[in-house]
């Protein structure tokens, strides 16, 4: 075996174990997603390089690289574009609404500008900016997978409270994704021997007539959660907000605490609660398939301006990389 087929195996298994150790001491981490991402693409490269040193298995590989590559370049924008329609028509026009829509547009065009006569720098930022997309399409990928794995480590039982984070309102009534939380908080409230403490949370937004913690009270006592296992927290506007408020309200002895949330918003949370010094987890209820895929962008987008300066310095470096290159090419 040369060199390069003795690295990669030895690089993952140390990314893997990073990640294991990391994961053990705080599973409420950005890097934890990003260390499990380099340990499978590590994995990745060193079997596909394993198998395409066995002669009857090359044709297989770049069968299933031709998949991978119509898949990623012809069926994801075409998909993101359907989406961003439905999205379009069943949601509004808001910008996080548009996001897979405006995210498919922009793939096209990448893909179309990549055969175009540019000339060398025309070309040279082209090629910037597919590095780029590639970037940030690993950094998403690593976080969705490494939000499933979160969500199946936490605890599942024995809470002392259950904090609910409101999603806005139909007027006064609670639309389908908030019941969603409140129905996922009722499950877990009715495992307990003894009924946590359930905290509702949210403010009056636009077009709201009554606060979301008011409405998901009202939620809850219809469902036959008794008034004085609830409390009310009307104040909050963000998630930050949903979470420290919440905390003022719980009791001193209130120390096996989890956030209900949607299940695209669960990791985030954690990452919140984590900032926020709360020693709280989080779980997600479900969510309709149509509106994921710009609920995991919007998610996705957040979590990048949150950690701006690296993510800034990693767009200089690559373009820095990029135009430097194509200065001495």
């Amino acid at each position: 075996m040369n060199v390069a087929g003795g690295v990669l195996p030895v690089a993952a298994g140390v990314a893997l174990v990073v990640f294991a150790v990391r994961l053990a001491r705080e599973p409420r981490r950005l890097g934890n997603a990003v260390w499990l991402g380099v340990a499978l693409l590590l994995t990745a490269l060193w079997l596909l390089r394993a198998g395409l040193h066995l002669g009857w298995l090359t044709p297989v590989l770049l069968g299933l690289l031709g998949v991978v590559v119509v898949l990623v370049a012809l069926v994801l924008p075409g998909a993101l574009i359907i989406n961003g329609i439905r999205m379009w028509r069943r949601e509004g026009r808001s910008a996080g609404n548009l996001l897979s829509l405006g995210l498919g547009a922009g793939l096209v065009t990448l893909e179309a500008l990549a055969f175009a006569p540019l000339g060398q720098w025309g070309s040279a930022l082209v090629a910037v900016a597919a590095v780029l997309a590639g970037y940030f399409g690993f950094l998403f990928l690593s976080l969705l997978v490494y939000s499933v794995v979160y969500s199946r480590i936490g605890r599942r039982s024995g809470f002392d409270a259950i904090i609910v984070l409101g999603c806005g309102l139909d007027g006064e009534r609670v639309p389908p994704l908030l019941a969603g939380r409140l129905e996922r908080a009722i499950r877990l409230h009715g495992r307990e021997a003894t009924p946590p403490l359930l905290v509702v949370s949210g403010g009056r937004g636009p077009g709201e007539t009554v606060t979301e913690a008011e409405a998901m009270h009202a939620y809850l006592l219809d469902r036959g959660v008794p008034a004085d296992r609830i409390r009310r927290e009307d104040q909050a506007r963000t998630t930050e907000e949903n979470l420290s408020f919440s905390a003022a309200l719980l009791p001193a002895d209130a120390r096996r605490v989890v956030a209900v949330t949607s299940n695209y918003h669960v990791f985030r949370t954690a990452i919140e609660c984590r900032r926020l010094s709360l020693p709280f987890q989080a779980t997600g209820s479900p969510t309709a398939r149509y509106f994921l895929p710009s609920a995991l962008l919007r998610e996705f987008a957040a979590l990048i301006l949150h950690y701006r300066r690296t993510t800034v310095a990693a767009c200089v470096l690559i373009a820095g990389t990029g135009l430097v290159l194509a200065i001495f090419a």
